[in-house]
């Protein structure tokens, strides 16, 4: 499936009347399984990013290279649509357009850029917002350096959680003055905070994790909601299951006595094992390929 086609798959999701769950993917595996399993979506967040290339903590410390090396990994092995948080750009404006032409060619559908000041500047104790000014700049940026016009641009911001729900409308209208594709908040707390956006612009939001509570997925599509995400479990359990199985064989456990181990037929379906066996006996005349 082209670039073009998922782009487009992603934009019914903005355009549409219901509000979505995108599966939190980090690998080609965790792609397959995401689409396997009916996600419109999936969501390759910064965050799990830096867990899965680096093994560090969401510090920034991951360059842009690296970010869309594993991204582009996800998009290869898979045809599900996916956005990714590309933090603040990996820079200034400048660097905000060349993450977007770099994560457009690797097949991504959509990517937010933040105002949040990254990395940490020094002596700050506490996490600040760009000016606004500088955060205007930076979506028209990500607009003009678009090669498929069809690459959703979105704006972030985690201004309700810092700076009040005045300074958050003020920013996300800006913003989409700019001409961008969506809005994501970051931080949100209340219903009534996401009324306030909603009721502020005529674009969709997409939104972070909420409070237990505090609306229902009905109530959120009405208000423009398209996207929520539901945070990154699946890298979680994936680190907690690795553990645990090297635990217990490290403990001397046979590994067939090991609960939730994937069985060989989903391995072989999950890693494509049929296609890659037609294709050897297609092109090299062998049934199998061993290494």
């Amino acid at each position: 499936m082209s670039g073009t086609t998922r782009r487009e798959r992603y934009r019914a999701i903005l355009q549409g009347s219901r509000c979505i769950h995108p599966g939190s993917v980090f690998d080609p595996i965790s792609a397959r399984i995401a689409a396997e399993l009916g996600y419109e979506i999936g969501i390759f967040a910064g965050s799990v990013a830096s867990l899965t290339v680096l093994g560090a903590p969401d510090i920034v410390l991951l360059t842009l290279s690296e970010f869309v090396e594993q991204a582009r990994r996800i998009t290869r092995a898979s045809d599900l649509p996916v956005m990714v948080d590309a933090d603040h750009g990996y820079g200034n404006a400048l660097n905000v357009m060349r993450t977007v032409e770099e994560l457009g060619t690797a097949g991504i559908c959509a990517c937010t850029i933040e105002d949040t000041v990254l990395p940490a500047v020094y002596g700050a104790a506490e996490q600040t917002l760009i000016s606004l000014e500088e955060g205007v700049g930076k979506m028209r940026a990500a607009l003009a350096a678009r090669r498929d016009k069809s690459f959703v641009v979105i704006a972030r911001t985690s201004a309700m959680g810092l700076t009040g729900t005045d300074d958050a409308l003020r920013r996300i209208k800006a913003y989409a003055d700019t001409g961008v594709d969506a809005v994501f908040l970051s931080g949100v707390k209340t219903k009534a905070q996401i009324e306030a956006a909603s009721a502020a612009m005529k674009l969709p939001l997409v939104l972070g994790p909420l409070p237990a509570g505090t609306a229902t997925a009905d109530e959120l599509a009405k208000l423009s909601v398209r996207i929520l995400l539901q945070g990154h479990a699946p890298f979680m359990a994936a680190v907690q299951a690795v553990y645990a199985t090297m635990q217990a064989l490290r403990a001397g456990k046979p590994a067939k006595e090991i609960a939730g181990i994937a069985s060989a037929e989903m391995m072989q379906r999950l890693t494509r094992e049929a296609d890659y066996k037609r294709s050897a006996a297609t092109f090299l005349g062998v049934t199998t390929v061993k290494n």
